[in-house]
């Protein structure tokens, strides 16, 4: 393994995209293999309710990282920055504030997911005969969290620096460690106890604990360029200017993953309204869609790197070639899933799903109206990802909140008296074409080159908007001079 940074703001647009991309994108075929597997355990052999549970489960978890979660990415988008701007100091300092901050952050949600929840599950409306197992579940993810999501901000910042090599080692050590105890925690061997559905989120606590503490100690030996050492221990102290640009750029980027995660909780509890059977269909689609949106979340998240890079070098042109580039592959790319996974969902949806279920013939029927919305979605990823590696997010969250608070939730509601509980489906497409054109039109129009993601270092009380008048080069360092050259 080599643990190098990369240089986007050099090569060939799209090959460049494309071998940087790829690790990520192998990465989401792991974690995505890994939840499978997972999810055929539990279903296959705990039944309808088992998987309906962690479905609820799953979807609540994603809820409340979500501010966390955008934490990560503000840290992900100064890294590359400065990278980009070839301020490796600066990077670091962005590194140990953001460090400080996710830390605290994901051992407060911890604590506060074990405690409350039982409550949060029976207030979405899980089936009585799956809460019970839901929260079994849930509760030990909850103390996992700090160790799954410190490893996934490290993965982050890493490939903010263009390193998307090591990340996915460590990952395939992660997934391979959960694959391996899911059955061995289930249903217990020798003097391991049989733990049921609790069982499969413990595998997932014990290979993240493993998978971080040798992601560090390798970090550590090879000397990786972003490495903290003993001598650096001050950078996690947080630096005002730093932490003040995670909290105002973060808590946006947060709060459209808590916005998407918000919409799918009440699209579950109007499902959950249906019964079991249609639950456990939408569960099994779920599964699907994961893969789906697999290459566009790879592309737009290789593309927001690339972006942040060529922003700190002042290369403006490389950017909107990034954005074309992104676009273009994830049109083909998702289109091409999108294809097969209709053509061959029966087999699919019939692994996460007992032999014989009634609702495979349902998550068929819902898959097919409901998966062409990640074409339309892979667009939106991408210009998305472009437009925040300015440091523009509160466009693209008052976008993701019309399109799924003003279309998609409303559309699922109050259609279903006249199209039935295909009106859930149908707001999928409707609601991401929405997005997309919203998006596509903010690109074109929108003030976001202007934004900035640090306030001026003389100016700590300026404004980090998205505003006229400003220049169109977000700061990493003010005295870099290659940012001075780049104007």
């Amino acid at each position: 393994m080599a643990s190098t940074t990369r240089d986007l703001t050099q090569g060939p647009i799209g090959k460049t995209l494309l071998v940087f991309s790829l690790p990520i994108l192998a990465g989401n075929v792991l974690q995505s293999l890994n939840g499978s597997i997972n999810a055929i355990w539990v279903g296959h052999y705990l039944g309808e309710a088992a998987i309906t549970a962690t479905a609820n489960a799953n979807n609540l978890l994603f809820a409340l990282i979500g501010l966390m979660f955008g934490i990560g990415m503000a840290a992900t988008i100064l890294v590359a920055q400065a990278m980009g701007a070839r301020n490796l100091p600066q990077a670091k300092r962005v590194i140990g504030t953001s460090a400080t901050l996710f830390g605290a952050a994901s051992i407060g949600i911890s604590v506060l997911g074990w405690q409350f929840s039982g409550h949060i599950l029976a207030l979405l409306g899980t089936p009585p005969e799956a809460q019970p197992l839901a929260v079994a579940y849930l509760r030990v993810i909850f103390l996992a969290i700090p160790l799954l999501y410190l490893f996934t901000f490290v993965s982050a910042v890493m490939r903010g620096a263009g390193d998307t090599r090591t990340p996915f080692y460590f990952l395939l050590l992660v997934v391979l460690l959960d694959t391996a105890l899911n059955p061995l925690f289930i249903f217990g061997w020798g003097p391991v106890p049989a733990m049921g559905i609790a069982g499969s989120s413990m595998a997932t606590l014990v290979a993240h604990s493993i998978g971080f503490a040798a992601l560090l100690a390798w970090l550590r030996w090879r000397a990786h360029p972003l490495w903290i050492g003993s001598a650096e221990l001050h950078l996690f102290v947080p630096d005002g200017r730093i932490l003040r640009a995670l909290i105002v750029k973060g808590l946006p980027m947060g709060a459209q993953m808590v916005l998407i995660s918000m919409s799918m909780l009440m699209l579950m509890g109007m499902v959950n309204s249906h019964g079991v059977q249609l639950s456990s269909a939408y569960g099994a689609s779920l599964q699907l869609w994961t893969y789906v949106q697999m290459p566009a979340m790879a592309i737009g998240a290789a593309c927001s790197s690339m972006a942040a890079q060529n922003v700190g070098a002042g290369l403006w042109k490389r950017v909107d070639a990034t954005a074309r580039a992104g676009v273009l592959c994830n049109v083909l790319m998702t289109g091409t899933l999108i294809a097969l996974a209709v053509a061959a969902d029966r087999q699919v949806l019939s692994l996460f799903l007992p032999d014989g279920s009634a609702a495979l013939e349902t998550a068929r029927h819902l898959n097919h109206i409901a998966i062409g919305s990640f074409l339309f979605f892979g667009v939106t990823f991408v210009i998305s990802g472009v437009v925040r590696s300015t440091g523009a997010v509160v466009a693209p969250l008052v976008i993701l909140a019309l399109a799924l608070w003003g279309v998609r939730v409303p559309f699922a509601q109050w259609l279903q008296p006249i199209l039935g509980v295909d009106a859930i489906w149908w707001s999928f497409p409707v609601s991401a074409a929405c997005a997309m054109l919203l998006s596509l039109g903010y690109y074109r129009w929108g003030g976001w080159r202007k934004a900035r993601m640090l306030t001026p270092a003389a100016d700590p009380l300026a404004t980090p908007a998205e505003v006229g008048g400003l220049p169109p080069s977000p700061v990493c360092s003010q005295s870099d001079d290659r940012l001075a050259t780049a104007r």
